[in-house]
């Protein structure tokens, strides 16, 4: 009789923990070879379609700017790293905005101060592992979701 109860309970235990086991994929690779250009519409929400997401960026630009009003003029630059983060700048913001996607919405994780008064003409790279930030043709910074890569010793 001790020895049934041995033998269901290691096996209940190997049921379990079998069930608990985990998959993992790697290496994975989740970065966009190039930005993409969205228009703001007139409910403040960005889409595209060769990615296949939409997003509202009312709150992006009311933390930029303490304004939403007449977004229909706006452009949002938007581009993917290598680990999946998002990156997000537009024309006159100072940070670059750093997302990540949790449950169905993205939460931002980094804030990061580019510039005093504001970029002009801001664009992304993908210079791996990092992306390059521009101002027009003049290079900014490269960076990724913990700020700014401040020396070639950190890549």
């Amino acid at each position: 009789m001790r020895f049934v109860k041995l033998s269901l309970l290691l096996l209940l235990t190997l049921v379990i923990a079998g069930g608990c086991a985990s998959v993992v994929l790697e290496p994975a690779d989740f970065a966009w070879p190039i930005e993409s250009v969205l228009n703001v519409d007139e409910k403040g929400n960005i889409q595209d379609n060769r990615y296949s997401f939409s997003i509202n960026v009312k709150p992006l630009f009311f933390a930029e700017k303490q304004d939403t009003l007449n977004l229909q003029m706006e452009s949002v630059r938007i581009i993917r790293g290598t680990k999946g983060y998002y990156y997000l700048i537009a024309p006159t913001f100072k940070n670059v905005y750093v997302f990540n996607v949790d449950d169905g919405r993205m939460v931002l994780v980094n804030q990061i101060q580019v510039s005093g008064t504001g970029l002009e003409l801001p664009a992304f790279n993908q210079r791996q592992p990092y992306i390059e930030l521009l101002d027009g043709n003049k290079h900014l910074y490269f960076i990724n979701h913990y700020g700014i890569k401040e020396s070639e010793s950190e890549k």
